[in-house]
């Protein structure tokens, strides 16, 4: 079953289309990956996602809904969440503030502190972090913050923004393990990244987009043994 299907995606900036024709698939609980050097267009489908930039034609369907026409809001209030490039945390909130602003769309207190609970079991380091500000963090741990946050809205689709970007090797490895560890409790992902080898090592499927248009796609396998992209990412 697709969680989000795009068919015939165009996204323009200024007039100049930045998407074109772009068709993809997400199947519910597997992990979906889109490759792409900076440039390719990986940010702007993520944004078109999400309605903050709208697209000039094609369907955006999630859950059998187009959701192309909605603003942000109600596209998040349908189970979708991102974890941005660069982590964007709340600098002078707490930890615990920041977890609670995921949790902003659900009223029932109860609920908050159970996926608060959970998060932190997933996390210890937030655990012990609680209080702190999130600006005096580490770069690992902002990027563990900003995952922590986007959990607890409890999304059916989990956007991953280029969670490499900025970390040491040791995190990335972390950070990979973590994506994976989501995905098998039941959360389907889609994500976004330039790191081709650690991507495709716990990706179900994907595909490889340049100058704005899909270019390759299969399961991961398939996507290794793609001459172009042997050629592009793997020397």
């Amino acid at each position: 079953m697709n969680l989000l299907k795009i068919q015939h995606l165009y996204t323009a900036y200024d007039r100049i289309d930045v998407l074109e024709d772009v068709s993809i698939e997400v199947r519910q609980g597997e992990i979906t990956c889109i490759l792409g050097a900076n440039g390719a267009g990986k940010s702007t489908l993520i944004r078109s996602i999400l309605g903050l930039t709208p697209a000039n034609r094609g369907e955006i369907l999630f859950k059998d809904e187009d959701i192309c026409r909605l603003p942000s809001h109600q596209i998040i209030e349908r189970g979708i969440a991102c974890v941005p490039e660069g982590r964007k945390v709340f600098p002078r909130m707490t930890v615990d503030e920041n977890l609670s602003a995921g949790a902003y769309l659900v009223k029932d207190k109860r609920i908050i502190e159970e996926r608060r609970a959970h998060v932190k079991a997933l996390f210890p380091r937030m655990a012990e972090r609680s209080t702190q500000l999130a600006g005096t963090l580490s770069g690992g741990e902002q990027a563990m913050l900003a995952i922590s946050r986007s959990l607890m809205s409890s999304p059916d689709l989990l956007i991953f923004d280029e969670p490499s970007l900025g970390l040491s090797p040791l995190f990335v490895k972390e950070n990979f393990k973590i994506i994976k560890e989501i995905n098998q409790m039941g959360t389907t992902v889609l994500l976004v990244e330039q790191n081709v080898r650690q991507t495709l090592a716990i990706a179900h499927r994907g595909y490889v987009i340049s100058k704005g248009s899909v270019v390759a796609q299969g399961n991961a396998e398939e996507l290794i043994a793609n001459a172009e992209v042997q050629a592009a990412y793997f020397g």
